[in-house]
C-alpha cells in the first residue's frame, strides 16, 4: 500500500455532495459529465489513477476528502463510464486550484491519515452489534430501504460501520463528519447518534446518491 511520501502533493478532485469514500472501502461512481469523463481519462493514463473525492460545503469545499484509485471501469455504448474507486487515503485539503483542465486540481496533505494506508482493517472492541443492528432495522424500516441482512450480519465491524456510512440516505455534514472521525469507533458512535437523532424526529433524510 501506499505510503504518505509516495503520495502526490496534488490529485483531481471530484466534488460531490453525499460521496465519501471511506478508508478501505470502494465507491462505484457513474460518470458522465465532460470534464470528469476527461478527469478519468487523465487519471487512468497517470502513474497513480487517484482521483479525490470532495463534498461541496457552502460556498466552497470540505478541509477532508479521500482518494480513491481506479481499480475498475466500464465504458457504456453512450460513453459513460462505471467507475470503482478503491480507497488509498483520506486528505487535507491545503488549496483547490483550477489549471488547463476543466476539472479541479487540489493541492493536499496526507498527514494524519497514516493509519488508513495499512492493509489491516481497524476493530472497534467496544461495539456492541446487536443493538446497533436493532436500531439499524428500525431507521431503515422508517425510511423504507431495503439491504441483504445476513450479508449485513456477516460483515466485519470496520466494513459494516464504513459502508452505512457511505451508503445511508444522510446529511452533507453528517457524511462529513463521519469521514472525518479519527477511528472507527468514533465513526460508530456518530453514526449510531445520526440515526438515534432521524428516528426521533430529526434530519437524517439527505438524499441517497448511490442507489
Amino acid at each position: 500500500m501506499a505510503q504518505g511520501p509516495d503520495l502526490p502533493d496534488a490529485i483531481p478532485l471530484f466534488p460531490l455532495p453525499g460521496a465519501v469514500l471511506m478508508p478501505r472501502a470502494r465507491l462505484p461512481l457513474h460518470i458522465f459529465e465532460p470534464r470528469y469523463l476527461q478527469m478519468v481519462d487523465d487519471a487512468l493514463r497517470s502513474g497513480n489513477r487517484l482521483i479525490g473525492m470532495i463534498q461541496p460545503i457552502g460556498e466552497g469545499l470540505a478541509q477532508v476528502g479521500s482518494a480513491g484509485r481506479i481499480a475498475g471501469f466500464q465504458e457504456t455504448e453512450d460513453g459513460r463510464l462505471m467507475i470503482s474507486l478503491r480507497a488509498i487515503s483520506r486528505f487535507h485539503l491545503r488549496e483547490a486550484e483550477e489549471g488547463f483542465q476543466p476539472y479541479l486540481h487540489g493541492r493536499v496533505d496526507w498527514a494524519g491519515f497514516e493509519a488508513d494506508r495499512r492493509g489491516v482493517a481497524e476493530e472497534d472492541p467496544e461495539f456492541d452489534r446487536e443493538p446497533f443492528l436493532r436500531k439499524l432495522r428500525r431507521y431503515m424500516a422508517a425510511r423504507d430501504l431495503s439491504t441483504d441482512w445476513q450479508a449485513t450480519g456477516e460483515a466485519d465491524d470496520e466494513m459494516l460501520v464504513n459502508a452505512l456510512a457511505m451508503l445511508l440516505p444522510l446529511e452533507v455534514e453528517e457524511k462529513q463528519a463521519l469521514l472525518e472521525a479519527p477511528t472507527l469507533a468514533e465513526r460508530r458512535r456518530l453514526l449510531d447518534g445520526f440515526m438515534e437523532y432521524a428516528l426521533h424526529g430529526g434530519s437524517g433524510g439527505g438524499e441517497d446518491i448511490l442507489q
